[in-house]
C-alpha cells in the first residue's frame, strides 16, 4: 500500500511539474528536505539540475560576446566614438562584473570561457559589423582572454 502511495505521489509530482513548476520547486524541496525521497519526481530533478549547468554557460557565452563587441566598437567604430565612448564603457563594466559573478559563483567554468572565446569573438564581430555597417573589425580577435576580462583595460 505504501508503495502504490509513493508512486500516486511521484505521479502527482510529475504532473504538478508540468502544471505549476513553481510549486513543483517548493513541494520537491519540501520533500528532501523531510528525507521523502521516494516522494521526489528524480526524473524533473535532474533535468532542472542539468538545465542549470547548461544556463550558466549560455548566459557566460552571451555576455562575453557582449563585451567583445563594445571592446570592438570602442577600438574601431572612430566616426560613432566620441557620441558613445560612455555607453560603450558601461556595458563594457556591467558584462565584466557578472562575468566575474558568474566565475566566482561556478570556477569550473574557467575552462569553458577559454574554449568558447575565439568563436564569441566571431560573434562579437558579426554582431558589430551589423550595428556599424562596417567591415573594419579585424578576424582574429586584437584582445587577449586577460585584458578582455580585466577591469582596468581599455583597448586605444
Amino acid at each position: 500500500m505504501t508503495s502504490e502511495l509513493e508512486q500516486l505521489s511521484v505521479i502527482s509530482q510529475e504532473k504538478l511539474y508540468e502544471q505549476d513548476f513553481y510549486l513543483w520547486i517548493l513541494s520537491t524541496a519540501n520533500h528532501i528536505r523531510q528525507g521523502k525521497f521516494d516522494a521526489v519526481d528524480w526524473e524533473n530533478v535532474l533535468e532542472e539540475l542539468e538545465s542549470l549547468g547548461r544556463s550558466d554557460k549560455r548566459e557566460l557565452r552571451n555576455r562575453l560576446i557582449v563585451l567583445l563587441e563594445h571592446l570592438l566598437k570602442l577600438a574601431y567604430w572612430k566616426s560613432e566614438k566620441e557620441a558613445n565612448t560612455r555607453g560603450w564603457l558601461l556595458t563594457i563594466t556591467e558584462q565584466r562584473r557578472q562575468i566575474k559573478v558568474i566565475l566566482k559563483d561556478s570556477p569550473s567554468l574557467k575552462p569553458f570561457l577559454q574554449e568558447i572565446f575565439a568563436e564569441s569573438y566571431q560573434d562579437a564581430v558579426k554582431n558589430a559589423a551589423i550595428a556599424s555597417g562596417l567591415d573594419i573589425f579585424p578576424t582574429e580577435s586584437p584582445f587577449t582572454q586577460e585584458d578582455t576580462l580585466n577591469p582596468d583595460w581599455i583597448p586605444e
